[in-house]
């Protein structure tokens, strides 16, 4: 899965350029995160609802198609038709999903975290095998046949009987809890920890409106550092040219370093929870700082060996994050809602692919280093956020 997707994300930007969009053009056609906020917490609800098996592998199909039909985009509006069916992307939520179910609360920091290690270990080689193929004539077109390749493969590995068989089982489990009213008083018990009940919430609101009357402050600080994020890596590949004259060959080899890095972050993640006694906020703060600080100091960089330094760290700290505000979150409306919950996790982060590729466009025109400066403030926010908000929570005892 994401050996596939991260032979095509470094090279989108340049893509578009070469179909003759300016960069805030090609910032309004990539937003096709758009999409996916509308779906990620529907996708999560229906997978909740006919079990993981089905609904992964329907993600995995219409995610093929949608990489086909990027290998096939000539034009503008090809390349936007192309991102219609990544409105069922959702195969990594799915499976965070399914470890939740199959593994204990204490267990499941340490299992996200080698999950994540696991996920990572696809940007290893996919930037390099993507920055080499692009160096060549029709090196786009060949990388987005290979990911939709990469997806069908998924699909067939994913119909074998052991994946079968272990999904139905908890699949059938999952059922006959619901079944059991175990959802709702899991949900009303983890959730009224934070003084809210969801049975004081009318069942007719929208599920968002439950959300974020609970965890909104969880919500935006995923938000602020996804966007964060996504403005360092937006136009990476294309400010290491413009700033360094560094070619894609190179910046590719750059990417999949920062992967290997982030993929035995992973395996970390255990231990360091360990380390913090499984104070999560503490874990999320302190991520989040490092995060904030590697930021700027890639936007100041004077040299590429300071971004290979930058890009060291902010792997690890990144990954760290990214495993503490899933675990909170969980925590927080219960992990029997897990489809839902990592669902509306994933819409948050969508608004972030909403909003960075046109934030990165806007501030691109005046500068390389504008999208990473403008990631340090927003980084700063959720710093901000997060100091206020954990007191309450510590008083809380979340």
């Amino acid at each position: 899965d994401l050996f596939g997707v991260s032979m095509i994300i470094p090279l989108l930007s340049h893509h578009v350029k070469a179909l003759g969009a300016s960069p805030t053009v090609a910032g309004i056609v990539s937003t096709y995160g758009i999409l996916q906020l509308f779906s990620s917490t529907v996708v999560g609800s229906w997978s909740d609802v006919v079990g993981r098996r089905y609904s992964l592998l329907t993600c995995l199909l219409l995610s093929a198609l949608g990489y086909s039909l990027l290998g096939m985009s000539t034009s503008i509006a090809l390349f936007v038709l192309a991102r219609i069916p990544v409105l069922f992307k959702h195969s990594l939520s799915i499976c965070r999903a399914l470890l939740s179910d199959l593994v204990s609360e204490s267990e499941r920091p340490l299992v996200m975290g080698h999950f994540n290690a696991a996920s990572s270990v696809g940007f290893i080689l996919g930037p390099v095998v993507g920055g080499y193929l692009t160096e060549h004539e029709g090196g786009f077109y060949k990388s987005s046949f290979t990911c939709a390749a990469i997806f069908l493969i998924n699909a067939l590995v994913w119909m074998l009987p052991g994946c079968e068989t272990l999904v139905d089982r908890n699949d059938s489990v999952c059922r006959n809890n619901m079944s059991k009213g175990y959802h709702e008083n899991h949900f009303s018990k983890s959730v009224h920890r934070g003084g809210v009940s969801w049975r004081d919430v009318s069942l007719l609101q929208p599920v968002w409106k439950q959300l974020s009357s609970v965890m909104w402050d969880l919500l935006l600080v995923r938000l602020l550092m996804a966007i964060a994020i996504m403005l360092y890596y937006s136009n990476f590949s294309l400010a290491m040219e413009e700033r360094f004259s560094l070619k894609p060959k190179m910046t590719g080899y750059l990417i999949s370093y920062s992967s290997t890095l982030g993929a035995l972050a992973g395996f970390l993640v255990g231990p360091v929870t360990q380390l913090y006694k499984n104070n999560m906020p503490a874990l999320l703060l302190h991520s989040t700082v490092l995060t904030c600080s590697l930021i700027f100091l890639y936007a100041a960089a004077p040299s590429v060996w300071q971004v290979l330094l930058t890009s060291t760290f902010f792997a690890i700290s990144t990954t760290i994050g990214r495993t503490c505000i899933t675990d909170l979150e969980l925590q927080r409306g219960g992990a029997q809602a897990s489809g839902t919950l990592i669902g509306a996790g994933q819409s948050v982060t969508a608004v972030g692919r909403v909003l960075a590729p046109l934030l990165s466009g806007l501030a691109q025109e005046f500068s390389p280093c504008g999208p990473p400066s403008l990631g340090v403030v927003l980084a700063l926010a959720a710093v901000s956020l997060l100091l206020i908000r954990i007191p309450k929570w510590d008083a809380r005892g979340m």
